[in-house]
């Protein structure tokens, strides 16, 4: 006899902060929190959060902590240089279980209190704000991995008004022509003995005219 076909189970996807993302946007049955914190304390706070939950065993109701980071590519005399900078300082963002009244677990909040450079969670007292999804996706995006390409910034676009500030052509004023940001590197026209002539510079070579 032959078996009757079984109906496909419908397929539940938990929402992620963008197509393709390996992690959830929320681990079960908890939420996202933003916790303040001193000024450059915000990678000390994180691993001293993370060591004590693990080992306090509370992985069950403290999940990720990020500290979202943001690598950048500066040319310079021909140097590259990376420097990597904390996206939203003065602030962790901790994922964790409330009880059922929305307070912080006691075992948690004296954990995580207890941690030196550790202010209050956005929220109020005891009750911390749950983040919003826009700002979870956000938060999550902002969230790379190192290994992650640096991104090149320029200040510049092209038809800003420059001054050049080193260099042999120090003094001249131009408008920005082009930008290269992989090279780290602007074409500014300048007028050179009344005719208009484009010089290739890098970018720290030059200001913003109203900045000089």
């Amino acid at each position: 006899m032959s078996e009757k076909p079984v109906a496909d189970k419908p397929v539940v996807v938990e929402n992620t902060p963008e197509a393709g993302a390996a992690e959830p946007m929320r681990q079960g049955g908890m939420d996202w929190f933003v916790l303040r914190v001193a000024s450059n304390k915000e990678s000390s706070v994180r691993e001293t959060l993370l060591r004590k939950v693990q080992i306090e065993g509370m992985t069950h109701l403290v999940g990720r902590i990020l500290v979202p980071t943001e690598k950048t590519k500066t040319v310079k005399a021909g140097k590259t240089r990376i420097t990597e900078t904390k996206l939203y300082p003065g602030y962790v963002f901790v994922e964790m279980r409330l009880e059922n009244d929305g307070r912080i677990p006691q075992d948690v909040f004296f954990l995580i209190k207890e941690t030196t450079g550790v202010g209050d969670f956005v929220g109020t007292a005891g009750r911390p704000t749950p983040m919003k999804e826009h700002e979870i996706e956000k938060m999550l995006r902002d969230s790379r991995k190192p290994e992650e390409e640096p991104i090149v910034k320029l200040v510049f676009n092209k038809g800003d008004h420059v001054t050049v500030k080193e260099g042999p052509f120090q003094g001249y004023e131009g408008t920005v022509d082009e930008v290269d940001p992989e090279k780290g590197r602007v074409k500014v026209l300048v007028t050179i003995f009344g005719r208009q002539a484009p010089i290739e510079l890098e970018e720290w070579l030059i200001a913003k005219s109203e900045q000089v």
